[in-house]
C-alpha cells in the first residue's frame, strides 16, 4: 500500500554524487526540519521524463524555492552516475539528483512500477510530493502513463 498524506517519508538511503563519488542521502533524515519537494520518474533519459517532467522542475526551481521549499529532489530507480549525467545534461544544478538504484525508497513509498514489459524491470511510478519536516503534506501520483498531477506547475499550485 502506498504511503500518503500524513505519513513520514521513509528513512531510506538513496545515492547522490558527491565530490568523491556516490554518497548516501537518507531522505527521511534529510527532510527533518525542511520543506522538500520530491518528484519521481520511471527512468532517467526516457521521453516524458526528459522532455517534460525534469525540465519543468528545472525551469521553475527558483519559483518553487521562493515558496519556502528548501530542496527539490528528483528520484529515479537509476544509479547515481546516471542521475548525475542526466542532471548535468538538463542543467539541473538547483536540484538534488537521487539514484534509488535498488528501488528501496520506491518500495518503501509503495509506488513501484513494473516496467518489465518494456525491458525496464522494477521502476518508480511517476509522482510528486511535498513534505514538511519529513511528513508528506501532498502526494500527486500519476495513473497509468499519465503526466498531469506530478508536474512542477501542479506542485506549485499546492505550495
Amino acid at each position: 500500500m502506498a504511503l500518503g498524506v500524513g505519513d513520514a517519508l521513509p528513512s531510506v538511503a538513496v545515492k547522490v554524487m558527491g565530490e568523491k563519488g556516490p554518497e548516501d542521502l537518507n531522505i527521511g533524515e534529510f527532510s527533518a526540519g525542511k520543506k522538500v519537494v520530491l518528484f519521481a520518474v520511471p527512468g532517467a533519459f526516457t521521453p516524458t521524463c526528459s522532455a517534460a517532467h525534469l525540465p519543468g522542475f528545472v525551469a521553475n526551481a527558483d519559483k518553487i524555492k521562493a515558496k519556502g521549499v528548501d530542496a527539490i529532489i528528483c528520484l529515479s530507480v537509476n544509479d547515481a552516475f546516471v542521475m548525475k549525467a542526466w542532471g548535468d545534461g538538463q542543467n539541473a544544478e538547483e536540484l538534488i539528483m537521487a539514484g534509488d538504484g535498488n528501488g528501496d525508497f520506491t518500495a518503501a513509498m509503495g509506488l513501484t512500477l513494473d516496467g518489465s514489459g518494456f525491458g525496464l524491470g522494477q521502476r518508480s511510478s511517476r509522482y510528486a510530493l511535498i513534505a514538511d519536516n519529513g511528513i508528506i503534506t501532498q502526494l500527486n501520483a500519476e495513473k497509468g502513463g499519465a503526466f498531469e498531477v506530478s508536474s512542477a506547475e501542479a506542485i506549485m499550485e499546492s505550495l
